[in-house]
């Protein structure tokens, strides 16, 4: 527990964006009297916004969104601190529905998720609780509510953290990029520099990955279904091709589409022996897991994190279960990219309480102001200072008449 506590400090020291916030929210107390129900990561970042919502008032309760991405010893600290902590390390499938229930029957008024698991047991079993709105951090999530309010099954409005500038931009892109490879390095211990990386999608996750496989001397290719991304992908400098002749190739794989079964049984047929596959998508749906069982005569763990499937003609290595591979063996995503992101969380949880009358029941972005403010902040606290527009320039951009 008081490395836990240790943990927090370091990344409160860190987040000093979010530090700002948090002293707007101790003197104006925007949350009080409400409670927040919240599915995250549980980890040294979390703890940090969660202290930031008590500050503003608010009662929280929390849990885990992945059964191995908590931090024991942090969620023991927020235990010691009073706060309600459902989450653990290793749960089973019925353990993280059991807390997630547990978040629901402290009747929250407003949802924090990452991956929508939470808000769609609100849509399904647990009709019995009435929420104001919901925020969700990651694309995962956000493509099932975008597809719930297609529908129109929407129970309730959700601000959509991940579509913030300030979150997809550096979380997505500078944060899964470069705590993939932490994930990757720490499971493996091996040299990247000279070995063929394949990268399954191209959306912002995938993009920061491939920057920082380049960076590290690999030759990357990259695989799509989207033409646009694909092309990006080509006039970025990496090889683009499909998965059945990228498999043929590499030495590592890493999914980030948010989508099932990217790499399957006729890929790992085609793999060469020794090839290592990673997934950097919320759920551990990206490479079929059931395939590589069915095919494989035996399997054994040869280092932490690391499963050793034998195929009888080859054998292919499978990092954290399939799993989140930058939280189940890392830290997840760096310190100073969070402060962002749940600065996000932070002022749309605040929105959501001001202005939940007026929201309808679909999935909105964070209000441009608010993302600007974040982006404000962290400027500040970074030192950086930019310019600002003179009247003239004001008059002149607003005005169509100019000319040569």
């Amino acid at each position: 527990m008081e490395s836990g506590y240790r943990k927090i400090e370091w990344a409160e020291r860190n987040m000093k964006t979010l530090g700002r916030i948090r002293e707007e929210f101790r003197r104006e107390k925007p949350l009080e009297g409400y409670r927040i129900g919240m599915a995250l990561h549980v980890e040294a970042k979390t703890a940090v916004l969660v202290k930031t919502l008590i500050e503003g008032g608010a009662d929280v309760a929390i849990t885990g969104c992945n059964p191995l991405s908590t931090q024991d010893d942090v969620a023991n600290a927020l235990r010691d601190m009073g706060i309600k902590c459902f989450a653990r390390r290793g749960m089973s499938k019925e353990e993280y529905y059991e807390a997630l229930n547990r978040v629901v029957d402290f009747k929250p008024d407003v949802i924090v998720d990452d991956g929508a698991d939470l808000i769609f047991l609100l849509h399904g079993e647990r009709l019995d609780c009435d929420v104001l709105g919901a925020s969700e951090e990651t694309t995962t999530g956000v493509m099932r509510l975008k597809a719930m309010e297609r529908e129109g099954v929407l129970r309730f409005p959700v601000i959509a953290v991940n579509d913030a500038y300030t979150k997809f931009l550096f979380d997505n892109r500078y944060g899964t990029g470069q705590s993939t490879w932490d994930g990757i390095f720490r499971a493996t211990n091996m040299l990247i520099a000279g070995k063929n990386v394949v990268i399954a999608g191209y959306g912002w996750c995938g993009r920061g990955i491939a920057l920082r496989a380049k960076g590290l001397g690999a030759n990357v290719i990259v695989t799509e279904v989207d033409e646009i991304r694909a092309l990006e992908a080509v006039m970025d400098g990496f090889k683009v091709m499909p998965m059945r002749d990228a498999c043929k190739f590499g030495d590592i794989f890493i999914t980030a589409t948010g989508n099932v079964n990217v790499i399957r049984g006729e890929h790992f047929k085609l793999m060469k022996d020794g090839a290592i596959l990673a997934n950097a998508g919320h759920f551990n749906v990206e490479i079929s897991i059931p395939d590589l069982e069915s095919m494989s005569v035996s399997k054994r763990e040869i280092r932490r994190y690391m499963t050793e499937y034998d195929l009888g003609d080859k054998k292919i290595y499978l990092i954290a279960e399939g799993r989140l591979v930058n939280l189940v063996v890392g830290d997840g995503h760096p310190i100073e990219v969070m402060d962002m992101s749940f600065s996000d969380q932070a002022l749309a949880i605040r929105y959501i309480v001001e202005n939940h009358e007026k929201l309808e029941n679909r999935v909105y972005r964070l209000p441009e102001e608010l993302d600007r403010k974040v982006a404000r902040l962290k400027l500040e606290v970074m030192g950086v200072e930019i310019d600002e527009l003179t009247e003239e320039q004001v008059a002149y951009l607003s005005d169509w008449r100019h000319g040569t």
